[in-house]
């Protein structure tokens, strides 16, 4: 079985349908969805029912999660917090309940799925060494977990330490463990402006990096024209 897995689209439509476009292309199966469908870009609702048509296993990010309630976001990135406020007056009582009924992790098939990390999904941590991962092993109750958050591919592997390796092609090997950051659909961190999302093919164990070109002018256009911050337009041209 080819399993897609995405996260991280953070309303941004075209990237979507590339991903998905993509991974039909490549055989995938299956489809898992690792949260924040919304927050940044201009199509919050579009990529929202997108997803809940297909019907994906789906886990809650945190700005799902923040779209989803009334509560104040004033300590939030200012940007982030504009765009948030944005995105819940174009979301209906009915899609917010949606997002609010998300869980935080799922278990599928051999593998776990969490938008964070394990050892505290509600904190909204974030990895970015394998000094922060190794608190995540010790929760971790599948040979591998996928999670995404930073928007930045990573892979951490724990045999007799936790060390990282190149997020490319990875093959899961018998008594390791693997925590895997499958990159960002709409809102790439990493310097390299397109869409990212792994496949897990589980017959063969392994999981691959897919880097995909989206139609970034019509998303950048869409930001202006939703008047949310000019800065949220520029950064999907620098990967950043």
């Amino acid at each position: 079985m080819r399993i897609a897995l995405f996260g991280d689209i953070h309303a941004n439509l075209e990237a979507l349908n590339a991903v998905l476009e993509d991974s039909n292309a490549q055989g995938c199966t299956q489809w898992v969805c690792l949260g924040d469908i919304v927050g940044y870009n201009a199509n919050p609702g579009e990529c929202l029912e997108l997803i809940r048509s297909k019907e994906y296993p789906v886990v809650k990010g945190n700005h799902d999660e923040d779209a989803c309630g009334n509560h104040s976001l004033d300590t939030m990135n200012p940007t982030a917090a504009t765009a948030l406020r944005w995105t819940r007056e174009q979301l209906s009582g009915e899609q917010r309940s949606w997002l609010g009924s998300l869980r935080m992790v799922r278990q599928i098939s051999n593998f776990t799925v969490v938008h964070s990390t394990l050892d505290d999904p509600r904190a909204w941590g974030y990895v970015t060494n394998r000094f922060d991962a190794t608190s995540n092993f010790y929760h971790q109750v599948t040979d591998v977990c996928f999670h995404g958050h930073t928007h930045v591919p990573r892979v951490f592997v724990q045999g007799d330490r936790v060390r990282e390796e190149a997020a490319e092609l990875v093959e899961v090997e018998a008594g390791l463990k693997y925590f895997i950051n499958i990159g960002s659909v709409g809102q790439p961190r990493d310097g390299d402006p397109r869409s990212c999302y792994v496949i897990y093919d589980t017959e063969r164990n392994l999981i691959s990096f897919r880097r995909i070109e989206y139609d970034r002018e019509t998303t950048q256009q869409k930001i202006l024209d939703a008047g949310l911050p000019p800065n949220l337009a520029e950064r999907l041209s620098d990967g950043r």
